[in-house]
């Protein structure tokens, strides 16, 4: 018995073909890179389509989002005049006697609700109203605007002189400056005890931060046409002349003012010199030197003008999108340390 295997090709002389071993490895590597080749373009096609339904997907995200968005804004826009016809004045609709009614409240600018156009358009609607035996103009506000404080002032002087229905200051709060300045213009004022009343002046405030920068290395460079271009500038030096200059600006304002609450006052006035000084007073304190004729509320005119008291809105009403957009501006002027005023002079409290 042997050992050796009775198959074995090498001893019965049918060995494999080496020729033929090596002409199966190519022809097998071929096959693999082929394979492989076609698994790479499956991988690139399905990321193509992917990319593709990703792409879809977003594009109908923001379609569906400008959709609601455009959808928003004109609710928003049904919505806003919905509110103004319906708080809009209209002729006839109010029955009965009453007083009518408009609000000043807070700073008084041509950008807040405090402003001439539509404080002006109230006491129009107001006055015009067969049924309202008086006006009132409900002031909660300290100043603001030298130039919508006279207009306010002279559309009230013009209505009080043009007629025999009156016109009634009524203070709440605050009636302060620029506010005091609409206020005189009426037929009377009244304010509550504790009432501020006053603050006959001008203001402008700002920094002088020319030193500051230059001890942080920072240098301003400001090109002008006109010497006193820039004199109001922060930054810049401000001399003696220009000093002068612009507290005559400040002064012939003040004068400006002085000389509308003498008009609308009248002798009722004091000739306490502080009144004009810039003091702001109690409303008792303000009686007592001709500033306010007597001590009230709006609802005791209302008493004093009609046996059943009614009081009703001429306040223009301020759409929610100017509203909203107001904010908005007033966010941006803040964050960017601009001022959100048009003039650098103020009929206001510090």
């Amino acid at each position: 018995m042997s050992d050796r295997p009775k198959d074995d090709p090498w001893t019965q002389g049918t060995a494999p073909d080496a020729a033929a071993s090596s002409a199966a490895a190519p022809t097998e590597g071929a096959e693999a890179l082929r394979e492989q080749q076609r698994l790479k373009q499956i991988e690139l096609m399905d990321r193509w389509i992917g990319g593709v339904l990703v792409e879809q997907r977003r594009t109908r995200r923001w379609k569906l989002f400008f959709r609601f968005a455009w959808l928003l804004l004109f609710m928003a826009l049904i919505g806003s005049l919905a509110y103004a016809v319906m708080r809009a004045p209209v002729d006839g609709m109010v029955q009965g006697q009453h007083i009518g009614v408009v609000e000043i409240n807070g700073v008084i600018d041509s950008e807040a609700p405090a402003n001439a156009d539509r404080i002006i358009d109230g006491v129009k609607a107001a006055w015009e109203a067969p049924n309202s035996v008086a006006v009132v103009l409900h002031i909660n506000s300290p100043g603001g605007s030298p130039v919508q404080s006279q207009r306010v002032y002279d559309a009230v002087r013009q209505l009080r002189e043009s007629g025999d229905k009156p016109i009634i200051a009524v203070v709440e709060d605050i009636a302060a400056s620029g506010a005091y300045y609409m206020a005189a213009a009426s037929d009377e004022i009244v304010a509550a005890p504790a009432s501020l009343v006053g603050s006959i002046g001008v203001i402008y405030s700002g920094f002088g931060l020319g030193e500051a920068i230059g001890r942080l290395g920072v240098e301003r460079r400001v090109f002008t046409a006109g010497d006193n271009k820039a004199f109001l500038d922060p930054f810049s030096e401000i001399r003696p002349e220009q000093r002068d200059f612009w507290q005559e600006v400040l002064d012939t304002t003040h004068r400006q003012f002085i000389d509308d609450v003498k008009a609308g006052r009248g002798e009722r006035l004091s000739d306490d010199p502080d009144v004009f000084s810039g003091l702001i007073w109690t409303g008792e304190q303000a009686r007592e030197l001709g500033l306010v004729d007597r001590i009230g509320s709006i609802e005791d005119e209302a008493r004093e003008q009609l046996e059943e008291p009614a009081l009703h809105d001429y306040t223009p009403p301020e759409a929610p999108f100017d509203r909203i957009s107001r904010e908005l501006g007033l966010m941006a002027t803040q964050l960017l340390g601009l001022s959100d005023s048009a003039s650098p002079m103020r009929y206001q409290l510090p």
